[in-house]
């Protein structure tokens, strides 16, 4: 039972670091393989506490020029406004987050036909959204506007819905107030490193008492994973979203939630 449960911890730490960028939902990808391989962990932490191998992911792609905007930070303007910007974004998360946190992981998480369901309406949204013609007026993700960067953070909030994917509910939100697709994204994960720490150091704080050391293994081998998977992820996105779009993201979470509601009709 043991191996049985590193394997799936294995697995889905792949889909984590594989899905946490894109926008697919990549709670809604564990949730429902997590349903359908029979893996269960303590209040729901798992598919929160692996994000931290997605946070180092973008830290070690991006550690150079962090630590370029961490030394500038006294003398530049420019070096404040962004850490401003992803902090003003990030704040409303942690408004509706320490609120809703509770409801969130003890009713929406245990809901997978929501989940599915929320899947194809956000690929809905999001296809038609890529293919709008849009006029960008902002192209680099490190001098978006405070005001900016609130509003995509409030977008960000729906994410608390499992399903909606927290990458898709920023770059469509950024894509209709003016950004191009490039730098949507890449704001999209600045955003996620204090969203997701802050998800991770809360749900490890609501539920120390419940984790157990075998659980710390299993959480291990899936941070491991996707952390790997991570990496390979944030290396390539940006590239790919700047020449084919998001089409291919929404047509996938269209099949995927398709699948799950007849997976779930058929097999429970």
């Amino acid at each position: 039972m043991a191996d049985q449960s590193i394997v799936s911890a294995l697995i889905l730490g792949l889909i984590e670091g594989l899905t946490e960028f894109i926008p697919v939902s990549s709670t809604a990808h564990i949730l429902l393989a997590g349903h359908f391989l029979g893996f269960k962990s303590p209040g729901n932490t798992f598919a929160v506490l692996i994000q931290l191998g997605a946070i180092l992911a973008i830290l070690s792609v991006y550690a150079a020029k962090l630590w370029k905007v961490a030394v500038a930070l006294p003398s530049s303007p420019e070096a404040r406004r962004f850490v401003i910007s992803v902090l003003v974004a990030f704040l409303p998360a942690v408004v509706i987050g320490m609120i809703a946190h509770d409801f969130i992981k003890t009713v929406l998480f245990e809901t997978p036909m929501l989940i599915c369901i929320v899947l194809i309406i956000g690929g809905v949204i999001l296809y038609v959204i890529d293919r709008m013609p849009l006029q960008p007026r902002y192209t680099d993700a490190m001098k978006y506007p405070p005001s900016l960067a609130f509003k995509i953070g409030l977008c960000q909030c729906l994410a608390m819905i499992p399903g909606t994917s927290r990458s898709g509910a920023t770059i469509a939100g950024a894509l209709l107030m003016g950004t191009d697709k490039r730098s949507a994204a890449e704001f999209s994960f600045f955003l996620a490193m204090p969203t997701m720490l802050g998800a991770f150091t809360l749900d490890l704080y609501k539920n120390r008492d419940a984790l157990s050391s075998d659980d710390i293994l299993i959480i291990g081998v899936g941070f491991v994973a996707a952390f790997i998977a991570g990496l390979f992820v944030v290396r390539s996105l940006l590239d790919f979203v700047s020449r084919r779009g998001f089409t291919i993201f929404a047509i996938w979470r269209i099949i995927v939630g398709t699948l799950g509601l007849i997976a779930l009709l058929i097999w429970g």
